[in-house]
């Protein structure tokens, strides 16, 4: 399955900033083949973004959206407005949305319908915090949400959805999940996928592992049987360190 790595670069960048970055990660991009590559900026820098990766296989996303098509929202992004800027991707329930911004499930389970709706492919970010994994309701968590967000979704939307299991207890904190907890995780997305719309619909989604992944850990994860890519935060913010992030991922599918 062809791997997807994403930067997330949540409230970094500005507009010249990500222009510069987009223009110094092309530079390598023809060392990127057979990786859907996407960044995804602050919506402030969508447009420079767009500009910079026109005529690139590097794609974009958005770091979040509004379940509504339009309305008295104020602040908040529809999913037209990400479409406009050549937005294909965009990253949905992160946990520093649910644990900071009070997102639900059932608000998660909106965005992802909406999204898919309008053409984007969602990244729906699941994960437990440290006190939950201490107390062994690790998969419980994954399964709540995951099934909240599969309601209402047909077989035929896993081919356009991308599940990142993404502890919230190794987001930024330089503790990454061990191998073994990560294809656990990914295992126990694709079986819920299954016994929701069977195991040949299953195939055709897509698992990341995201939390403190770098070059110099993200070879462990590729090569789990379960996970086909990464969503990154930190390393993602410099072009240098996520090429050498891309690279490393597809030398470790490639051997």
């Amino acid at each position: 399955m062809k791997l997807i790595i994403a930067a997330n670069w949540k409230m970094h960048k500005t507009a010249a900033a990500t222009a510069a970055f987009c223009q110094a990660l092309r530079r390598d991009e023809a060392l990127f083949e057979g990786v859907d590559v996407l960044v995804c900026p602050p919506f402030t820098s969508l447009p420079a973004a767009s500009a910079g990766l026109e005529g690139s296989t590097i794609k974009i996303g958005a770091q979040n959206m509004h379940s509504e098509e339009k309305g008295a929202y104020t602040g908040e992004i529809a999913a037209a407005m990400l479409v406009e800027f050549g937005v294909r991707y965009v990253i949905i329930g992160h946990s520093e949305r649910r644990h900071l911004m009070g997102e639900t499930d059932q608000q998660v389970s909106l965005k992802v319908r909406a999204a898919l709706a309008t053409g984007l492919q969602p990244i729906l970010c699941l994960g437990e915090t440290e006190s939950e994994r201490e107390q062994g309701q690790t998969a419980a968590v994954i399964k709540r949400q995951l099934t909240a967000a599969l309601e209402g979704l047909a077989a035929k939307d896993l081919l356009s959805l991308v599940v990142a299991y993404e502890p919230v207890w190794a987001i930024g904190t330089g503790k990454a999940a061990s191998a073994d907890d990560a294809e656990d995780a990914a295992a126990l997305v694709y079986r819920l996928a299954a016994e929701h719309f069977g195991a040949e619909s299953a195939k055709g989604l897509r698992v990341q592992y995201g939390g403190s992944v770098k070059a110099e850990n993200i070879g462990s994860y590729m090569a789990l049987p379960s996970v086909s890519g990464a969503l990154v935060g930190g390393a993602s913010l410099e072009a240098e360190s996520f090429s050498a992030l891309i690279q490393a991922a597809r030398k470790a599918v490639l051997h």
